[in-house]
């Protein structure tokens, strides 16, 4: 067994890969503002708290989209399903193109969610969490959708991937 690094041996390349262990969600991040369709995919997603519900998922503190999504009164989130790797790449890709041909659906409040999602929520922004080099976004849910149906997309050491059936 190797022993651990102390904290002045931390490489970010290093780091990524440690991170990259974990496996987590996939989650669209969306609402429509100013007239226009923004969103972003964040793999930092969790839940928080029952009472009051809240989730949450971070963000760089260099995300351009960010800035003009928290300016929606309302976001929507969706839990990517497990074929939804192109629709990922493609939130992450350039803004004018990030929902071309995916199916979704627009609250009266603005929030976006993707009709395919595994999960959607509705939601309002809680609290902003300033952490080295992102924001940890906290969101108060409004409204839940969960068809009971498919399974998540995972990303796990950089890649995506699924959950295995265990029936």
């Amino acid at each position: 067994m190797t022993a651990l690094r102390t904290n002045q041996d931390l490489d970010p390349a290093a780091l990524r890969q440690a991170f990259g262990v974990f496996p987590t969600g996939v989650v669209a991040v969306a609402a429509e503002v100013d007239g226009a369709l923004t969103g972003l995919a964040a793999s930092s997603f969790t839940s928080v708290s029952l009472d009051p519900p809240l989730i949450s998922f971070s963000v760089a503190t260099t995300s351009k989209t960010w800035p003009d999504l928290r300016r929606s009164s309302h976001l929507g989130v969706s839990v990517l399903a497990d074929h939804h790797d192109e629709v990922c790449r493609q939130l992450a890709g350039p803004v004018d193109h990030r929902f071309d041909g995916i199916a979704l659906s627009i609250s009266e409040n603005g929030a976006v969610v993707l009709d395919e999602g595994v999960a959607q929520f509705d939601c309002t922004v809680y609290r902003e969490v300033e952490a080295g080099d992102h924001i940890i976004v906290l969101l108060q849910l409004h409204a839940v959708t969960d068809p009971g149906t498919g399974n998540p997309l995972v990303f796990h050491r950089s890649g995506f991937g699924r959950l295995a059936d265990t029936a």
